[in-house]
């Protein structure tokens, strides 16, 4: 199982991007994903997830901005990011769980900052 993702940019405070996470190995279909985050001298935190049923949960700090969404065809999970704050400002992760085992990508950079 491999996870790779992509996207990871510098805008500016406002601005938008959407990160990407291919996944190998195994069907978003069948499992959902997840993206978390971490912020320099801070704990990896949660923030969104998506069921294989389409289901979406959202952390309050991106609720209204953020949209997490699963491309069946490509196997890509991708996170929708508007309105970016210099609070946003992180490694971003995708996560994948299974009945056994938890799987995380190697995590893409977003800069907010002016």
């Amino acid at each position: 199982v491999q996870l790779v993702e992509s996207g990871g940019d510098w805008v500016q405070p406002g601005g938008s991007l959407r990160i990407s996470c291919a996944v190998s190995g195994l069907s978003l279909s069948s499992t959902g994903a997840g993206w978390y985050r971490q912020a320099p001298g801070k704990q990896t935190e949660l923030v969104a997830t998506i069921t294989r049923d389409g289901i979406t949960s959202y952390e309050d700090p991106v609720k209204g901005r953020f949209t997490i969404s699963i491309e069946d065809a490509k196997n890509t999970v991708y996170l929708q990011m508007n309105n970016l704050k210099p609070a946003d400002t992180a490694l971003y992760y995708c996560n994948v769980v299974t009945w056994n085992n938890i799987f995380w990508g190697l995590g893409t950079q977003v800069t907010v900052s002016s």
